[in-house]
């Protein structure tokens, strides 16, 4: 019988079809963000309106990047807060201080980076509404 050590030492030969399945549950997840979340849906509805805003206000092509870079933290932070939540829910089940400080941080995480995104966004969108008033 092969240790455990051995056992993870070993290279598992590519799959391109298990890279598939990798790929339909990272779907799952992000399924389950915009069904079960409403914070996702909320973050994703702002996103949809700053679109909307960056294509009015032709903004550049470095300033569609800083902003997708910026949608793309959001939602990932908020993907990991809900995590983090599910995962100290089931290491934590009954009401503990530490378990909730541990969702607060998570969430704190993510109100840290829609505030950097919303700073962004002014940034960029302040001076184009300005030049057109």
């Amino acid at each position: 019988m092969e240790s455990p050590e051995k056992k993870t030492a070993q290279k598992e030969s590519f799959s391109f079809k298990k890279r598939l399945k990798s790929f339909q549950y990272a779907g799952k997840g992000i399924e389950y963000m915009f069904r079960g979340e409403h914070n996702f849906r909320i973050h994703v509805v702002i996103a949809l309106l700053v679109v909307i805003a960056g294509i009015w206000l032709s903004i550049s092509t470095t300033e569609w990047l800083i902003i997708i870079i910026c949608f793309g933290m959001v939602l990932a932070a908020e993907t990991f807060n809900s995590s983090i939540e599910k995962l100290t829910d089931i290491a934590s089940p009954e009401v503990k201080p530490e378990a909730g400080l541990v969702k607060d941080l998570a969430a704190g995480a993510v109100l840290i980076l829609a505030i950097a995104s919303a700073i962004i966004g002014l940034i960029i969108f302040i001076p184009k509404i300005i030049a057109i008033i």
